[in-house]
């Protein structure tokens, strides 16, 4: 059988309708999201992100609404920070990070949660670079009687721009010492999400050290971003597999647009 695989940056659920429309029909066996919402009892639907002049609505209930798409799966919550949203000038605290949906006939027989980058804010959603972290499951597939390994991460984001820095690097080992938590050598392993990163970051360099070769840029794509996006340096998504990991498709999806990212889709047998 295949396991279909869906990373994406979520985007605060900013395209909501479509984002819902797309996981029901896709209906994939792990979800890996980034930027997912989540506001502890709100009675309401719509917030707003505010840092200076810049304003983004987010879906104070993305987690819980993505939870009610796909009723046949796990979600794992990792939050990243905390901080605060806005109901006109009324201040909602909300925790903002990854969420990882396994279906439920899948066994989750070990996980990892941890931050790469910083550590949880105590105040506020913190200084630039913000705090990052990573989410990795291992699985056993009945299917197949073995196990894989599955990681997304969110990586940070500089307001310099997306090249190395000694913060990105230090990122990149702090995941590879997350992975090998988690990852049995000799199993399939796939790393996913938005790394921030320019295609000749190090970081591929130090994830390749343990096997993994990026699809994205190895299959020709150059573009993981849609049109809700309107600026230059087009990469931002990523998805790696160890040479045992079956790929039977993978895809940056073009269409539907449900963030300012583009959907990851990866098929293994």
């Amino acid at each position: 059988m295949t396991l279909r695989l869906i990373s994406l940056n979520a985007w605060g659920g900013r395209v909501h309708a479509p984002l819902m429309q797309y996981l029901k029909d896709t209906d994939p066996d792990v979800l890996c999201l980034q930027e997912v919402t989540h506001v502890a009892s709100y009675d309401g639907g719509w917030l707003t992100f505010r840092e200076g002049d810049f304003e983004l609505p987010q879906r104070a209930s993305l987690l819980e609404d993505v939870t009610e798409i796909l009723p046949g799966h796990r979600a794992f919550f990792a939050p990243a920070a905390r901080g605060p949203l806005y109901d006109g000038d009324r201040q909602v605290i909300s925790e903002w990070g990854l969420a990882t949906f396994v279906r439920q006939d899948l066994s989750v027989i070990d996980q990892v949660q941890g931050f790469i980058h910083g550590d949880f804010p105590l105040s506020g959603f913190g200084d630039h670079p913000r705090p990052r972290n990573a989410h990795a499951v291992r699985i056993h597939r009945y299917d197949t009687g073995s196990g894989v390994t599955i990681v997304q991460m969110h990586g940070l984001r500089d307001l310099a721009g997306k090249g190395d820095t000694p913060a990105r690097l230090a990122q990149a080992h702090a995941l590879v010492a997350l992975i090998e938590k988690v990852w049995q050598p000799g199993e399939p392993l796939v790393v996913c999400g938005d790394f921030n990163l320019l295609p000749g970051s190090e970081t591929f360099a130090i994830l390749g050290k343990l096997g993994l070769t990026d699809l994205v840029t190895t299959r020709g794509f150059t573009d993981t971003r849609t049109s809700w996006y309107p600026k230059d340096g087009r990469y931002a998504d990523y998805l790696l597999v160890t040479p045992d990991v079956k790929v039977e498709n993978f895809d940056v999806v073009e269409e539907p647009e449900v963030s300012d990212h583009r959907a990851l889709l990866l098929e293994i047998v």
